[in-house]
C-alpha cells in the first residue's frame, strides 16, 4: 500500500487539487484508492458534497478512539475505487485537546495498518500548519509531496515546510523520500518564470521536472465534484498531472529520491 502524504505549510498552493486529481488518477488506473483529509478546513470533504461543519464520523472521531476502528468512518465516493475519510472542522480542537497524549503522534499510521490490504493507495491531505494532524500524516506516509505555487511567498512555505521534514526525519530515524511539484504555473507571467527558475536553482535533486499549469477546468471539476481525470482527461492539467502520478507510482521513484537526500 502507497501512502503519499501531500503537505506545505503555505495554503492555497493547489494541495487539495493535488489530492483530488492524483486520487482520481489512482482509481482510474485500477488501484482501491482511499483519501484522507486531514484539514480542519475540509476542503477535499466539500469537494465530494459532504459537509465539515456537520459530518459526524470522521478523521476527528479516529483520533478520539485513537486510530481504532477505521473502516467505519470511510465514505465511498460517487467512482469506482475511490473512497474518503472525511476531516470535521472539530479538528482544529485536537493540537490543544489530544496532543499532550502519548502516542497521538501515530494514529493514522495504526490506523493505516488495520487497512493493509483494503486499499492500494492512500493521499493525505495535509493542513498548512504545524501540527498533530501533520506530525501524523508525515509519521505515516512513504512519500512527501510538496506542491509550491511559483511565487516568493510560497518558496517561504516551502523553506519551512523542508525544516519541519528534518525534524520529522529525525524523530524517525529514517528518510522520508519527497517531491516538490510546481503548481499554478502560468508561462507567460514573469513571475511565475523566475519562480520556477529559482526552484530548479535551489532544490533540483527533489524538484519535479514538469509542472502543473493553470487550467480553469480544474475549478469546473471542483465545482461537479468530479475528480479532473475522470471529467475532461485531455485537458492541460489532467496531462500534468498523469505524467506527475507515472513518475510517482513507479518504486524506483522512491530508491531515486531516498539516495537524492
Amino acid at each position: 500500500m502507497n501512502v503519499w502524504a501531500i503537505a506545505n505549510q503555505k495554503g492555497g498552493v493547489g494541495k487539495t487539487t493535488t489530492a483530488v486529481t492524483l486520487g482520481g488518477l489512482a482509481s482510474k488506473n485500477g488501484l482501491r484508492t482511499l483519501l484522507i483529509d486531514m484539514d480542519p478546513h475540509g476542503s477535499l470533504t466539500s469537494y465530494f458534497g459532504l459537509d465539515p461543519d456537520q459530518i459526524n464520523q470522521s478523521v476527528y472521531t479516529l483520533f478520539q478512539h485513537k486510530g481504532q476502528a477505521v473502516s467505519p468512518l470511510i465514505h465511498q465516493t460517487n467512482f469506482d475505487r475511490l473512497s474518503l475519510l472525511p476531516a470535521s472542522t472539530a479538528l482544529a480542537t485536537l493540537d490543544r485537546q489530544l496532543s499532550s497524549q502519548d502516542g497521538m503522534g501515530l494514529v493514522i499510521k495504526r490506523a493505516l495498518s488495520a487497512l493493509e490490504g483494503s486499499f492500494d493507495n492512500v493521499l493525505i491531505d495535509c493542513p498548512p500548519m504545524l501540527g498533530v494532524l501533520m506530525v501524523n500524516a508525515l509519521a505515516a506516509c512513504d512519500q512527501l509531496i510538496i506542491p509550491v505555487q511559483t511565487d516568493f511567498l510560497a518558496l517561504k512555505g516551502l523553506e519551512r515546510m523542508l525544516r519541519t521534514l528534518t525534524m520529522i526525519t529525525r524523530a524517525r530515524k529514517a528518510v522520508i523520500p519527497h517531491t516538490i511539484v510546481a503548481t499554478m504555473f502560468d508561462r507567460r507571467t514573469r513571475a511565475a518564470t523566475q519562480g520556477l527558475a529559482l526552484l530548479h536553482d535551489r532544490y533540483s535533486k527533489e524538484l519535479w521536472n514538469g509542472q502543473i499549469p493553470v487550467d480553469t477546468l480544474f475549478r469546473e471539476a471542483s465545482k461537479a465534484g468530479i475528480p479532473l481525470p475522470l471529467m475532461a482527461a485531455s485537458s492541460r492539467g489532467s496531462r500534468a498531472y498523469e505524467c506527475l502520478f507515472d513518475i510517482l507510482i513507479q518504486p524506483k521513484t522512491y530508491v531515486r529520491k531516498a539516495v537524492a537526500l
